[in-house]
């Protein structure tokens, strides 16, 4: 069937694929709305499909961005643009997104369906690495602690730069939240057991980790939706 691609336990952490497919038929599935049906099917056939936020971290994302009321975000890391159309059909119609990724030819898949559910004039895609447009964020103070939500999902190597630089554009309260924070779980195996193409993406994802556990700025979740998430709340 079209809602559950032959691939898709692969991207949870479930060790039962008919767990992890009983959630989403039963939790996610039912209550994700008609535009995120089609974009996630239409992303499916891409070869990069494992890419995209799976369903289930999206559904939490979700009720995340609608407990804060959250009316301005920013988002590292777009591809074909189901978390940046997820945000889009949640926040309120004056809401804002500021969606960076340096790969507009990916961002275009899902731009049809954005345009069709009417909520593009909510984007302002950015086609940029990350670092330069937070870069230049920050050089407005008016940006400082303005935003109410973040979400990354971009490449690992970066993940403690992104970190700091958001810190200072989230509100005290805001949230930032982190995808591919346990890395397959290949954070949890020996290096030896490790695929060699995922080893680099392991060792920053678990000096990450270890990093932002210990921050004292932010009161965090990791979640094993999806392919881990981890939530940090900003406290200070």
């Amino acid at each position: 069937m079209a809602d559950n691609p032959k691939n898709i336990s692969s991207k949870g952490l479930l060790k039962s694929p008919e767990l992890y497919e009983y959630l989403l038929e039963t939790s996610v599935y039912p209550h994700e709305q008609q535009p995120l049906k089609e974009l996630r099917n239409v992303t499916a056939s891409h070869p990069h499909a494992l890419m995209a936020t799976a369903p289930d971290a999206g559904q939490l994302i979700a009720m995340l961005l609608k407990l804060i009321n959250a009316k301005k975000t920013i988002e590292i890391g777009v591809f074909t643009g189901y978390s940046l159309l997820l945000t889009a059909l949640t926040i309120p119609d004056d809401g804002r997104i500021t969606a960076i990724d340096p790969n507009r030819a990916s961002y275009n898949i899902g731009l049809p369906i954005i345009k069709k559910a009417g909520v593009e004039h909510k984007i302002n895609f950015i086609e940029s690495e990350a670092l330069p447009v937070l870069d230049k964020l920050l050089e407005d103070d008016l940006n400082h602690e303005t935003y109410d939500f973040a979400f990354v999902d971009a490449d690992k190597l970066n993940y403690l730069k992104y970190h700091e630089k958001l810190l200072k554009l989230l509100k005290i309260g805001g949230i930032v939240v982190y995808d591919n924070t346990l890395w397959g779980g290949t954070v949890a195996m020996p290096e030896e057991s490790v695929a060699e193409a995922m080893k680099v993406g392991r060792d920053c994802t678990i000096e990450f980790n270890k990093l932002i556990a210990a921050d004292t700025r932010i009161q965090i979740s990791q979640v094993p939706a999806g392919d881990g998430i981890t939530i940090c709340k900003r406290l200070c």
